[in-house]
């Protein structure tokens, strides 16, 4: 695939972050990820040349590729050929309107993200009320590692991230399968839905985020001292809705797991109220 970007006399734009994968097998243990099957609706972020996309045309029902580079795209639909399963979106990926562009549909997120936008392409699709089912990323290897940490290493992406689905860091990719090579490793994530943590969070997203940031509003400092400053609430009263779901005032933010992260949200929304 190296070749077919040179073949189409394409210059990978440093401003967009393009690193192009060109590893055969780990295009295709990507796409094995995603776990197509036939009539699933699929959505790919960050086409380029189309080394993911021929592999999940042949998978997918229907597959919508958005691509931000105008440039590419002739490249691109000369490497798909006529594909009637197949529609080319020129877009920004952070500008999509997901919940139009599937009306509905269950669909599957295939993506290679630039690592500049990694966090905020994530944030904008798990946040996009979209019916998913599993969502398939290749990101910096650092940031994969961040996303499916656990206590005592929790961070706000983290959080963010498990209150959606459940994130397994799948495999490494080293920089030899991209074109041109960057300079750190990078790592294939899948983030699946999870029906049975749906069912039990009984607090709105917005209710939830708002503590969640002010417990990592200063990072290594003690809980009780950041949703105080954070939520605007006496220490006293901090205290005494940690001590009702049984967090120590004094444990720092990334000590907490999710599960107490919902508890603490939930017991500070019933004192609001």
């Amino acid at each position: 695939m190296a070749n077919r970007v040179k073949v189409h006399g394409i210059q990978p734009r440093k401003s967009l972050g393009q690193n192009f994968l060109i590893d055969e097998g780990i295009t295709r243990r990507i796409v094995d990820a995603a776990g197509i099957e036939p009539g699933d609706f699929v959505i790919e972020i960050g086409p380029g040349v189309g080394a993911l996309t021929r592999l999940l045309a042949e998978r997918a029902g229907d597959l919508v590729a958005i691509e931000l580079d105008q440039t590419l795209i002739p490249a691109l639909q000369e490497e798909l050929g006529e594909r009637s399963n197949v529609r080319i979106l020129h877009a920004d990926a952070l500008e999509v309107d997901y919940a139009a562009l599937t009306q509905g549909r269950p669909v599957r997120i295939v993506a290679n993200l630039p690592y500049y936008i990694t966090s905020h392409a994530i944030r904008v699709l798990l946040e996009s009320h979209i019916h998913w089912r599993c969502i398939v990323l290749t990101v910096q290897l650092e940031v994969a590692q961040r996303i499916v940490a656990k206590p005592p290493d929790m961070s706000l992406l983290a959080i963010s991230v498990q209150y959606y689905g459940k994130p397994e860091l799948l495999f490494r990719v080293p920089p030899g399968a991209f074109y041109p090579q960057p300079s750190i490793d990078s790592a294939t994530l899948r983030i699946s839905r999870d029906e049975s943590l749906e069912e039990t969070v009984d607090i709105a997203a917005a209710a939830f985020f708002r503590w969640v940031k002010a417990g990592f509003s200063q990072p290594r400092k003690q809980i009780r001292n950041n949703l105080s400053t954070g939520l605007g609430i006496t220490r006293g009263v901090t205290e005494d809705i940690l001590r009702k779901v049984g967090i120590t005032p004094e444990r720092r933010a990334e000590t907490l797991s999710l599960s107490e992260w919902l508890a603490l949200a939930q017991a500070g929304a019933e004192v609001s109220e």
